[in-house]
């Protein structure tokens, strides 16, 4: 019986495989390449103990142990220690995203696309799809952490011994997969895709956050956290392996009861019922505008909440930036040589870097959004009705210029509200505003390049992505590697002034602006006139 409901899993898997052969290793290749380089990075930024003392000085401080966790090692801060401390939460917070994103894709998104129902036509076992799906998954997972952890042995950098190693890269294995198995319940939860991720990342976000308030405050609410869990296996450390076992082991538990859920449930239905909602809709939703919002409120609100964390987060570590930046002369070197103002102030513009291209991450989300929707034929029941599609494009655009300004606005409110908490003098808020502001123009930018992939080349529009993450690397890692300035002058955020050690030219950012407006409406003449689904 049991047998019957896995028939031809083994088919699944390839059929997966084949599906994300690129996004797969897509996936592992950054997150591998992320870690080994940073693991360098650090060696040149903290390359002597005096350096690394400093740094773990800096460390012992409630909003940092929020952000990272629980310092261990600090008393002998090597670079094991710093890895581990500074570098594996985030990176297990990326895994599981992963995670989240493919589980989705595979199980609810193939439901709701109808391909489950054609592949069960055949004779196909019950629980083949999702076995398929956990199967790959967890293969993934084994595959990063035994890249990860050989990687970072081979890398021969002092305190990066070997059992430490191996445990850095089963604790990012072991939490992908834990986030794999959360998402494979929420999918029987939930009756869409949307829901199923919406679920599983407030899940995600709801684990880093009890994992940061039981860190600073009662210890025992970091328990119910699986981050908590894995945090405390104290790599290269201690090298407790207890928590990969524990998280491994519920992990294992959440999959079976996914499992029996999706046994019970019928194709398309989901244990958790929708809403009745109104039986007429507003004059609003009505308008592609107000079915624009409505599709993407949930993201929204996310990520104008993450962003005004993100802020925060920079922010309360104002108050020892000064000492943390005296010592790291690879940092010093990159910041801009000017005098009257201070290292905080000079290392503002390298923060509100990051803001805005991590803030630029949901702007393009809402732009490519209109490609999603066209891909699973959605579009045609607008465009059956009387509306155009200069105003379907406008109102997804619309919401992405909104969001730019918000990305902006939140992140810089937080991060001063955080460094005035933190600081006796804190800088302005005005300043810190202009600082995130400047930045509007490149994301117009970028907005326009991603209408002109949509308009154009809709097969291709992944590659703003790709535009992205070059950006941040010239621009954030261009200075600290001293690469040549004309490769960050392809990207729209190599033309931003550093305010405020730099004066704000409006002319060129009126320029940067005006192209973005270009490219917007290249991309609108584009997207009027290709075909639908071409």
């Amino acid at each position: 019986m049991i047998k019957s409901f896995f028939n031809k899993t083994a088919r699944n898997i390839r059929l997966i495989i084949r599906r994300d052969r690129i996004r797969i290793p897509i996936w592992l290749i950054g997150i591998i390449l992320l870690t080994i380089v940073v693991a360098f990075a650090y060696t040149e930024l903290v390359p002597t103990e005096e350096e690394r003392i400093v740094m773990a000085e800096t460390m012992r401080n409630p909003a940092v142990t929020a952000m990272f966790g629980p310092g261990f090692g600090l008393d002998n801060y090597h670079f094991g220690a710093i890895m581990g401390h500074q570098m594996l939460l985030f990176t297990a917070l990326i895994v599981g995203i992963m995670s989240v994103l493919i589980v989705t894709r595979h199980t609810r998104g193939d439901e709701e696309n109808g391909r489950i129902e054609m592949i069960r036509s055949f004779p196909v076992g019950r629980l083949a799809n999702l076995g398929a799906t956990i199967s790959v998954l967890f293969a993934t997972n084994v595959v990063l952490a035994l890249i990860t952890g050989f990687g970072l042995y081979a890398t021969g950098i002092e305190g990066l011994d070997f059992a430490g190693s191996i445990l850095y890269g089963a604790v990012l294995g072991v939490s992908g997969f834990f986030f794999a198995a959360s998402t494979a319940l929420f999918a029987q939860l939930s009756e869409s895709a949307r829901g199923t991720m919406g679920l599983s990342f407030t899940f995600l976000g709801l684990a880093y956050l009890l994992r940061a308030i039981g860190d600073v405050g009662n210890e025992a609410i970091s328990w119910l956290s699986p981050l908590g869990w894995v945090i405390r296996a104290e790599v290269y450390v201690n090298n407790f392996w207890w928590p990969v076992l524990l998280t491994f082991g519920v992990g294992v538990g959440i999959t079976a009861l996914a499992f029996y859920l999706h046994s019970v449930r019928d194709l398309e239905a989901g244990f958790i019922p929708p809403g009745a909602g109104k039986k007429t809709a507003s004059g609003f939703l009505q308008s592609p505008l107000g079915l624009a919002t409505r599709l993407q409120r949930t993201p929204i609100i996310g990520w104008a909440i993450g962003m005004f964390v993100l802020g925060a987060s920079y922010g309360s570590v104002m108050g020892d930036m000064e000492t943390y930046l005296e010592t790291m002369e690879l940092i010093l070197s990159a910041l801009p040589d000017v005098e009257g103002f201070t290292l905080t102030e000079q290392f503002l513009p390298m923060l509100m870097a990051v803001i805005a291209m991590v803030g630029t991450i949901p702007v393009l989300l809402m732009v490519l959004r209109l490609r999603g929707e066209e891909a699973k034929n959605r579009t045609e029941h607008l465009l059956a009705r009387a509306v155009s599609r200069t105003r379907i494009m406008g109102s997804f655009t619309a919401l992405a210029v909104l969001m730019g300004f918000i990305a902006l606005f939140l992140g810089a409110t937080g991060l001063w509200s955080a460094g005035a908490a933190t600081t006796e003098d804190p800088i302005a808020f005005n300043t810190i505003l202009k600082g995130a502001l400047v930045y509007f123009p490149a994301v117009l930018v970028m907005i326009g390049a991603s209408l002109i992939l949509v308009g154009f080349a809709p097969g291709i529009t992944p590659l703003a992505w790709l535009y992205l993450g070059y950006s941040f690397f010239v621009v954030y890692m261009g200075s600290l590697l001293q690469l040549p300035e004309w490769l960050s002058a392809i990207t729209p955020f190599g033309y931003i002034p550093q305010y405020p050690v730099e004066k704000i030219v409006f002319s060129q950012l009126l320029l940067l602006a005006a192209i973005g407006l270009v490219l917007i409406t290249a991309g609108f003449w584009g997207y009027r006139n290709r075909d639908i689904y071409g």
